[in-house]
């Protein structure tokens, strides 16, 4: 017998009510297997398709993918429910406290003039949170850093990023982006003289010398206020279209990359560009 379709006028409940259904005993037997760790993936997915179609501007495919990532949330708070660890409006609960915390230049008499004013008190109202709470586990564990609070598990590019930005609150950061520039030069000359004295390719001291170069292009791409993320994301859709370009042309002529020469095909991805592809 089917289960009755939930009905409430309020969307939210109404997926709440949803989700408790396709958890119930005559539910879904996909949902009921899944646990916090196996919808992990799914979490991480599903908020890069949001920020994809944050990136190709596309307003009704967030709508979509905005509730695709709510339904995570709900998930979780479900099995969390069912665990008797936290509840759906706990989560709510803990975000409203928070932002009533963390701003007390709106619900406090704490004045912040402008964003770079209240991303300092923010921090610094974190870092107070974490000390009181490393207190309270009786001062157990590594001390808070003010580079707390960065997930390990952000694409490596947008750790770094958050990682600098963190530092450079605290005042760890130059001035301005002229020795960033410099700093830059300096980590490919390193790799190139490691690169030049590997016994191998992959050895440990050029992975780590490119891991600096790469660091610091994002440093440089903080100070030019530009996502890194972003622009490479952007970098290889461009290079996914020109390729796809010279591919088609090749198929024009009864060919594909293999039976042409590097320079047939740079020829070709010439032509792409002046095409703006």
């Amino acid at each position: 017998m089917p289960v009755p379709v939930p009905t409430n006028p309020d969307p939210f409940r109404r997926l709440e009510a949803i989700m408790e259904a396709l958890l119930s005993p005559e539910g879904c037997p996909w949902d009921r297997e899944q646990t916090h760790e196996s919808l992990r993936p799914y979490v991480i997915e599903e908020a890069h398709e949001v920020a994809e179609a944050i990136a190709e501007g596309d307003i009704e495919e967030l709508r979509k993918e905005l509730g695709d990532l709510g339904l995570q949330i709900v998930f979780h708070a479900a099995l969390a429910r069912r665990a008797g660890t936290f509840t759906l409006d706990s989560v709510y609960e803990a975000i409203c406290e928070k932002l009533i915390r963390r701003h007390p230049h709106v619900f406090g008499d704490t004045n912040a003039g402008d964003a770079a004013a209240v991303l300092k008190n923010w921090e610094a109202i974190k870092q107070r949170e974490r000390q009181e709470t490393h207190e309270e586990n009786g001062g157990k564990g590594e001390n808070p850093s003010a580079l707390d609070g960065v997930p390990v598990a952000l694409p490596a590019l947008q750790r770094a990023q958050r990682l600098q930005a963190k530092a450079s609150r605290v005042g760890f950061d130059w001035k301005d982006v002229a020795p960033v520039f410099g700093k830059l030069r300096e980590e490919i000359d390193e790799l190139e003289e490691a690169a030049a004295g590997a016994s191998q390719p992959g050895s440990r001291e050029v992975a780590g010398e490119l891991g600096d170069l790469l660091f610091a292009m994002v440093n440089l791409a903080r100070f030019l206020e530009v996502d890194p993320e972003q622009a490479l994301q952007d970098t290889n859709r461009k290079f996914l279209r020109r390729f796809r370009h010279v591919e088609e042309r090749l198929r024009e002529q009864g060919k594909a990359p293999r039976d042409v020469t590097l320079e047939e095909m740079d020829a070709l991805w010439d032509e792409a560009k002046s095409l703006r592809k």
